[in-house]
């Protein structure tokens, strides 16, 4: 199965009761269907992008970067790349790599959709899926050189110069933590993200 396909299937598969967000996903599958290359950079309307808030296995605090194109401190994310079979696979690699933190354990299921500009060939969509992924126990974190700096925060108090996208993040995943939803892989169909 091509990425593509393995993308639109994950969209799918993610029922939530947030009606904006159903809408988002109904976009997202949409432009799949529109442009055979949405899953690579080289797309120039936009691409799909995948990326993950981590969480310490306290659940108390989630893992930052402070982005240097951006000046925000965004959860860890980026491109597919053509090694990846999945939009899971490909957030959980970005997570690996962009925190050295071995490891991770990755929500079964998108918790959010998020759309954002970005400068990309001058001007570019992130079609972004966003996933959940529990740190081990004693995980220490490494800053890469695409970070300008990597923290931990405490999931209710955010650094001031992040954006809402962020915090609408970290609010469902504290939900789905304390309801162990992003873990079981169930479609939902109330309004318990994922």
């Amino acid at each position: 199965m091509s990425l593509a396909n393995a993308a639109r299937s994950a969209l799918a598969d993610w029922i939530t009761a947030d009606t904006e967000q159903m809408q988002l996903r109904d976009e997202y599958v949409q432009f799949l269907d529109d442009n055979d290359d949405a899953m690579w950079r080289a797309c120039v309307p936009g691409h799909l992008t995948a990326s993950a808030l981590v969480v310490n296995a306290e659940r108390t605090h989630v893992l930052l970067t402070l982005h240097p194109k951006f000046d925000l401190w965004l959860q860890l994310g980026g491109h597919c790349e053509p090694g990846d079979t999945t939009l899971r696979e490909a957030a959980e690699r970005e997570a690996r790599e962009e925190s050295g933190i071995e490891g991770l354990v990755l929500s079964s299921l998108p918790i959010q959709l998020d759309r954002h500009p970005v400068g990309c060939h001058g001007g570019s969509w992130h079609l972004d899926v966003q996933f959940l992924a529990l740190a081990p126990a004693g995980a220490v974190e490494i800053r890469s050189d695409e970070s300008l700096d990597l923290a931990w925060w405490p999931a209710d108090a955010l650094p001031d110069d992040t954006d809402d996208a962020v915090r609408r993040l970290v609010a469902l995943a504290m939900t789905a933590l304390q309801k162990e939803l992003a873990f079981l892989g169930k479609r939902c169909s109330t309004g318990d993200h994922p």
